[in-house]
C-alpha cells in the first residue's frame, strides 16, 4: 500500500511505479487505489483485480522456478480437503493417485470451513449446500445421514421408538460456521417428527471426532452413512434405526474456469471424480437406504 515501497520491492523508481500503476488504471477506465495522505487504500477494482494478479504472477513465479530447477515434469497440486473426508477417504485415494501419476506432487491443506478456505489453493472439495457461483462446481456426493452410536449405547434403543431413544442420550454435533450448534440435529427431528430437545450435548469442529467420541465414549452422532461405511460394516458404529435422510448438504469439487486449462488439474479433476463415482455406485449398493 505504498508507491514508493513497491518500487523499492521491484527495484525501480517510485516515479516509474506511480506512472505504470497511472497507466494501468487508464487502461481500465477506473482507479485502484485512493491515494489518501497516510498511504493508498484499494478500491473495489484494486480488491476485485488483486486476487487474479497475486494468483497470475504465483503461477508464473511457480513455473519459472520449476524451469529454472529442470523440475517441469513435477507439478505441484494445491488441494484443500475438508478433515474428516481427508482422513475417511481422500488418503488412500491419494495414494492410489501418487501411483498411478508419481511425477505429480501434491499439496495438501486441510481446514474445518463451510464453503471454500480462504487459502491460495488450485482446487478445493467443499461441504456447503448447494449454491451457484461463478466456479466450475462438480458434486463428489449428497450427505445422508442417520443416527450413529457404540454398540453399547445401541443396547437401549432395543423396545424403544427412535424418539424415546434420543430422548435419553446424549446428542454430538458438528458445528457449522455461522449455523446454530443443533442445526442438523433440529432438522433431522423436524423430518422424522420428533419432538426432542436438541440444544444439549457435546459439539465438535469434525465430524471425524464426533464419531470417535461416540464408539469410544458415548453419545448418538448424526453420521455420513456413507462417509462411515467401513465403521458401519464391522460394527463400531451401529445405525440402531432405519432413519436415513438427505441432510441438504454435499461434497464439491471447486475450481476456476480458466484452471482447466492446466492440463495436471484437468487429469486430476477427471480422475477424482471418476473414484467418487465409483465409490457412489458400490455404496448405493451395500449401504443401509
Amino acid at each position: 500500500m505504498s508507491f514508493t515501497g513497491g518500487a523499492a520491492a521491484l527495484s525501480v523508481s517510485q516515479s516509474a511505479m506511480s506512472r505504470h500503476v497511472g497507466g494501468l488504471e487508464d487502461l481500465l477506465g477506473k482507479p485502484l487505489f485512493e491515494r489518501e495522505a497516510n498511504g493508498l487504500q484499494l478500491t473495489a477494482a484494486g480488491e476485485e483485480l488483486l486476487p487474479v494478479v497475486s494468483k497470475s504472477l504465483d503461477r508464473i513465479e511457480q513455473t519459472m522456478n520449476a524451469i529454472r530447477d529442470d523440475r517441469m515434469a513435477k507439478r505441484a497440486l494445491r488441494i484443500h480437503v475438508p478433515p474428516s473426508l481427508l482422513q475417511q477417504q481422500l488418503l488412500p485415494m491419494l495414494r492410489d493417485f501418487r501411483a498411478e501419476h508419481p511425477d505429480f506432487r501434491i499439496d495438501v491443506s486441510s481446514a474445518h470451513v463451510t464453503g471454500l478456505p480462504s487459502t491460495n489453493i488450485d482446487m478445493a472439495i467443499v461441504y456447503d449446500r448447494p449454491n451457484v457461483d461463478d466456479l466450475v462446481t462438480d458434486l463428489l456426493w449428497m450427505v445422508r445421514v442417520a443416527p450413529l452410536c457404540s454398540p453399547e449405547t445401541a443396547k437401549a434403543a432395543e423396545g424403544r421408538t427412535l424418539s424415546t431413544f434420543l430422548s435419553q442420550q446424549e446428542l454430538l454435533h458438528m458445528k457449522l460456521e455461522d449455523q446454530p450448534r443443533d442445526l442438523l440435529w433440529s432438522a433431522f427431528a423436524r423430518h422424522q417428527g420428533l419432538e426432542i430437545a436438541t440444544t444439549e450435548g457435546l459439539a465438535f469442529d469434525t465430524a471425524i471426532t464426533a464419531a470417535q467420541y461416540a464408539m469410544h465414549a458415548s453419545g448418538v452422532i448424526l453420521g455420513d452413512i456413507d462417509m462411515f461405511a467401513a465403521e458401519i460394516a464391522d460394527g463400531r458404529l451401529i445405525m440402531p434405526y432405519d432413519a436415513v435422510i438427505e441432510e441438504g448438504y454435499g461434497y464439491y469439487l471447486k475450481l476456476h474456469a480458466d484452471d482447466l486449462s492446466d492440463p495436471a488439474i484437468s487429469i486430476f479433476r477427471s480422475w477424482l471424480i471418476s473414484r467418487f463415482v465409483e465409490m457412489r455406485t458400490v455404496r448405493s449398493q451395500t449401504a443401509p437406504s
